[in-house]
């Protein structure tokens, strides 16, 4: 069940690391450590994607054992995949994409939401819903910083977490354009880390992560 927490924006969510580790867990049992370890390499804005059938379970673990940890469900596709994370203890969602269902669901929840946009088409329709802060996705294969510089002039009151292709070696040219407040990167969870419960090796990740500077 979800506890009385301050109430988080989606460029609350974005402005608070450098990296948001993508996570994809399929054993309930390594969440809690895994979030403990993110931690306490500084990194407390968990994305923990719906992609496998243990997924709200893990939120539902984090959420209840790991008060330090904000988590956040990703991969959000539906509006029901939005109610069905609020009620699992996420505290902010992502999706791939954007609809007007799942923009409205999620404001009904108050439930911050980082919606996917890889075109100004839907950028656009993002704003028209009231989102400012978004995920851009997938970046590398949708034009990568190219895009983000275009993007500069016309979006200039739009922030971004560009996910998709970002990782330890670009991650900082990214973070250098003034219209990226963060960016994705599942690089943070590595899985044969995960698989051998390497939790020292996460927490150093996280550690440089957070070193990264705009």
């Amino acid at each position: 069940m979800k506890t009385s927490t301050p109430q988080l924006s989606a460029a609350d969510v974005m402005r608070d690391a450098p990296v948001i580790p993508v996570i994809v867990l399929n054993d309930v049992r390594q969440a809690v450590p895994l979030a403990r370890a993110l931690i306490a390499g500084g990194i407390r804005m968990l994305e923990v994607t719906l992609r496998t059938s243990q997924a709200l379970a893990c939120i539902e673990a984090i959420a209840n054992e790991v008060p330090d940890a904000v988590v956040g469900a990703g991969t959000v596709r539906s509006a029901a995949d939005a109610v069905a994370a609020s009620q699992a203890g996420a505290r902010f969602a992502v999706s791939p994409g954007f609809t007007p269902a799942v923009g409205r669901q999620c404001r009904d929840l108050d439930l911050p939401l980082l919606p996917g946009v890889a075109t100004g088409s839907e950028i656009m329709m993002a704003q028209e819903e009231g989102f400012k802060a978004l995920k851009f996705f997938p970046a590398v294969q949708a034009g990568g910083l190219s895009m983000l510089k275009a993007w500069q002039g016309p979006f200039g009151d739009v922030i971004f977490c560009p996910t998709g292709g970002i990782h330890s070696g670009n991650a900082h040219e990214f973070l250098a354009q003034p219209n990226v407040a963060c960016v994705g990167g599942s690089w943070l969870v590595p899985g044969d880390a995960l698989a051998r419960s390497d939790w020292s090796a996460i927490t150093s990740l996280a550690r440089v992560a957070c070193e990264l500077k705009q």
